[in-house]
């Protein structure tokens, strides 16, 4: 893992981390109607699984950020719907619908958008405010 260094570091990393989060919610939308015939090949929402990082020098400065660390699915149970007419159903009549809940995804969307402006935010602030100083010093 590479070393905490500075703020741009922190928010960097945060940001890349919200990026994959937003991602994964993407293929999970994407996903929430699909149907098979089997219950085992299922599409399962994926979840991002995040990992503090910390300075080495954490006792001194306390400065930590966070990576994405693996993407896991979710071990929700897909939905069994009885539809004989429709091409994927199994022998039974039934097929199986993605283990998607549209608005928790929803929800986690606004969630990694909203930390990922409150990243940009911090850069963009941190430039304005170095942009000050050098001015100052003229």
């Amino acid at each position: 893992m590479p070393e905490v260094k500075n703020i741009f570091d922190i928010a960097g990393r945060s940001m890349a981390s919200q990026m994959i989060r937003l991602n994964t919610v993407a293929s999970n939308l994407a996903n929430a109607g699909a149907v098979t015939g089997d219950r085992n090949s299922a599409f399962r929402a994926l979840k991002p699984v995040f990992e503090t990082q910390f300075a080495d020098q954490l006792k001194r400065t306390g400065v930590s950020t966070v990576d994405v660390v693996d993407v896991k699915a979710v071990l929700r149970e897909p939905e069994q719907v009885y539809m004989p007419q429709h091409p994927e159903s199994n022998k039974d009549g039934y097929v199986f619908r993605a283990a998607v809940d549209e608005n928790e995804e929803l929800v986690e969307m606004l969630e990694a958008s909203r930390q990922y402006q409150n990243n940009v935010e911090v850069v963009s602030t941190l430039r304005s405010l170095m942009m000050r100083t050098i001015s100052m010093g003229k």
